[in-house]
């Protein structure tokens, strides 16, 4: 028995990599994400199972614990099992706790590496995170931290010259204000709606009034001069 912990990439279907389409020819069962879109599940066999275990902001479908309780009992039962992330099983996938529940029951398992949507959303659109003259550096951000925790590890105050911001939008408020702590307000800043997908929609703000647009998840923040760069390019 084997476990893929594959990531589906950052929404459109054609930028899962060769080796995870590879890995869900092979699979007796996928688990599968809300991130992960749908066509992907037609490399699986049409006879492999398919079990829904999505997670959205504020619509927890199963806990994590939950969650990794099931693909430990799914891989005691069949031979493959693919475990589908949206994005990048490591980047705030969750990927590393699902791992320490298959070593704990000595499951082999792989990872399958995937496009994080940190990146691939803006690539798409033409929007550089770093770029040799205005950005040397980029970061990302959860902007949803685990609740349980007794203080939060993000402070806000990186000096990267980019920052990218994952899972934020329910929080875009308050993050925009802990970050002008330590940025100025006119520093631009741009969302991604469903990066390369059909209904993608990209709109544009500074830290101080982008936390009033209408944006609807799921996005991502573009925090730094890259964004004016951008708008450069989109309006060429």
């Amino acid at each position: 028995m084997v476990v893929y912990l594959v990531g589906a990439g950052p929404g459109d279907a054609d930028l899962i990599t060769l080796k995870a389409i590879k890995a869900l020819n092979k699979a007796d069962v996928v688990l599968y994400d809300y991130l992960a879109n749908d066509e992907i599940l037609e490399h699986a066999p049409k006879d492999a199972k398919k079990i829904y275990v999505g997670k959205k902001a504020g619509e927890h479908y199963k806990t994590q614990d939950q969650i990794n309780k099931l693909i430990v009992e799914q891989a005691k039962e069949n031979d493959t099992v693919v475990r589908l992330k949206g994005g990048d099983p490591f980047v705030f996938g969750r990927g590393g706790e699902e791992i320490l529940a298959l070593m704990e029951n000595d499951i082999k398992f792989e990872v399958i590496p995937g496009v994080t949507s940190a990146i691939g959303a803006p690539t798409s659109l033409g929007l550089p995170v770093t770029h040799r003259a205005i950005a040397t550096s980029v970061t990302l951000v959860t902007g949803h931290e685990d609740p349980t925790k007794k203080e939060s590890q993000v402070k806000w105050d990186y000096t990267a010259d980019t920052l990218v911001i994952l899972m934020g939008i329910g929080n875009i408020k308050e993050n925009t204000s802990e970050i002008m702590k330590y940025r100025s307000g006119d520093t631009p800043v741009c969302v991604i709606e469903s990066g390369t997908l059909p209904d993608e929609n990209v709109i544009f703000g500074t830290l101080e009034n982008i936390a009033d647009k209408e944006i609807n998840t799921p996005a991502i923040l573009i925090i730094g001069d890259v964004v004016s760069l951008y708008k450069d390019i989109y309006n060429y």
